[in-house]
Parts: structure tokens; C-alpha cells; sequence
């Protein structure tokens, strides 16, 4: 792994849950619903995903913020998506618990091991026994499982030193619980 440290303020560990711990996500489509929405609120306004997964209660997301605040694009995404919910569904009121929580990832090991551990949710829910069963994360496209365009890879790959090196990292499969990486991790 290489010793350069992200650029200050420029990765953020970006994530929300639903209110009460409820789902929000309540079938595959809203899966791919929410996912289409970050790509018309995030990316389009030069916010690009470095690793995600989205949860049945909870969603994270790794981003590269280029040029802009996050504030806007993000209540965007969380208004667009509550009000599809929202009419899908019936329903009325809030969706998440508040406002989208977001966290600066200023050191290079937090930003590699920050991926695993989104990577790793699924598994550690008891969803799935391998990271690569879940549809809803970046992990499939990183294994070469899958060929998605969403997530902007070459960032990380290139901190833990290629392909190679990145495909052996991702074959350790334990989460890191070091002191220094719990404040970036979501209180489930």
C-alpha cells in the first residue's frame, strides 16, 4: 500500500438509516431505483462513488467530491428517493432517521480498509455468506464479478498497489475493529 494520503476533505464515508431502523428498501427495485438516483444527484454534480452498499435498513456510500458541496446533491437524493418510497408505498412522513451522516476519510489505510468494511456488511448482517452474493454493493464490480460503471475504482486499486495486490486484499474477508477505523463506521 502506498503511503500517500487522500487529498484533505475530499473523501467522505457518506450514510444513512432508516427511521427507527426500519427498511427502506423493500424490494429489488428500489434498489436499483436509489442507485439510478445517484447517479442523476451525485454524479452529475461531480460527486463519484468509490465503493457502496446499500442495506435493507441502511445505505453507505464512499465518495470522491471533485467540485461541490455535498449538502445539495445529498438532500436530493434523500428527497427524490422518500418521495418514490413514499408513493410506491402509500405512505407518508420521513423515511431516514434525519440528515445523511457524513464523515472526512483524510489517511490512506482508513480509505482502503473504509471499502472492505462496506464491502463486508452484507456478510456481517448474516444476509449473505460471501460479500460477492450481494446484488447492492460495489463488491461485485471490484472482483471482476460484474462490470458496472458506477463505481470509480482505479482510486483505490491504485492505493493498495493494482489489481493483484487489491484482489488479495479484498480475499481477507475480516473486518478491521482497530480504534482508529471505528469512527468512521456506521453505530449499528
Amino acid at each position: 500500500m502506498t503511503n500517500r494520503s487522500p487529498q484533505h476533505e475530499r473523501f467522505y464515508h457518506l450514510y444513512n438509516r432508516g427511521n427507527n431502523r426500519q427498511n427502506i428498501f423493500f424490494e429489488r427495485e428500489n434498489y436499483l431505483h436509489f442507485l439510478r438516483l445517484v447517479r442523476q444527484k451525485l454524479i452529475a454534480n461531480d460527486v463519484y462513488v468509490l465503493a457502496y452498499c446499500l442495506m435493507p435498513n441502511h445505505y453507505h456510500l464512499l465518495v470522491d467530491v471533485q467540485a461541490i458541496a455535498l449538502k445539495s446533491p445529498m438532500h436530493a437524493l434523500s428527497v427524490a428517493y422518500t418521495k418514490a418510497i413514499n408513493k410506491r408505498y402509500g405512505r407518508v412522513g420521513s423515511l431516514f432517521q434525519g440528515g445523511y451522516q457524513s464523515i472526512a476519510v483524510t489517511e490512506t489505510a482508513h480509505l482502503v480498509h473504509l471499502t472492505r468494511y462496506i464491502h463486508l456488511n452484507p456478510v456481517k448482517a448474516n444476509l449473505v455468506k460471501t460479500p460477492a452474493e450481494w446484488e447492492f454493493s460495489s463488491y461485485p464490480d471490484y472482483a471482476g464479478i460484474r462490470g458496472g460503471t458506477l463505481p470509480q475504482m482505479g482510486v483505490i486499486k491504485e492505493m493498495v498497489g493494482g489489481d493483484r495486490p487489491y484482489q488479495h486484499f479484498l480475499c481477507d474477508h475480516h473486518l478491521l475493529t482497530t480504534p482508529a477505523l471505528h469512527h468512521l463506521l456506521l453505530d449499528e
